[in-house]
């Protein structure tokens, strides 16, 4: 009987050290997507002065459980002369990121962007905050 209990017990402890992984590398994984919005917030649209994050432009990151990154982003307008700049201050401000391995970055033009994406500290920037 004392071995059916030993196991039992074992058994109750794996379950309980995979639960803490498990929290553990979620918590990981949501300070990982936090430093990836600060990074993100370091990089500015060359003819507006407010970050990408904040502007609405980038629609969204996703995180792997092995940590590589996928960021949907889009533009103020499809002819921005600027586009391959943005795209790579992106892509190399979230490869900066400790612990991302490596991120894809993909430009789409659906939805179309508009004010309405623009957070409300952009807004203000811009004077816009005024309805």
């Amino acid at each position: 009987m004392t071995v059916k209990f030993f196991i039992m017990g074992l058994k109750e402890l794996f379950k309980r050290k995979a639960a803490e992984i498990a929290e553990e590398d979620k918590e990981r994984k949501m300070r990982l997507e936090r430093d990836i919005i600060m990074a993100l917030r370091q990089v500015y649209d060359p003819e507006i002065p407010v970050n990408v994050y904040d502007l609405g432009l980038i629609y969204e990151i996703k995180v792997d459980d092995d940590h590589n990154v996928y960021i949907q982003m889009t533009l103020t307008a499809p002819n921005c002369p600027m586009a391959d700049y943005v795209v790579e201050q992106v892509r190399a401000a979230v490869a900066d990121v400790p612990g991302v391995v490596s991120v894809r970055v993909d430009l789409v033009w659906e939805p179309e962007w508009d004010k309405s994406r623009m957070s409300e500290e952009a807004l203000v920037e811009l004077g816009l905050d005024v309805d």
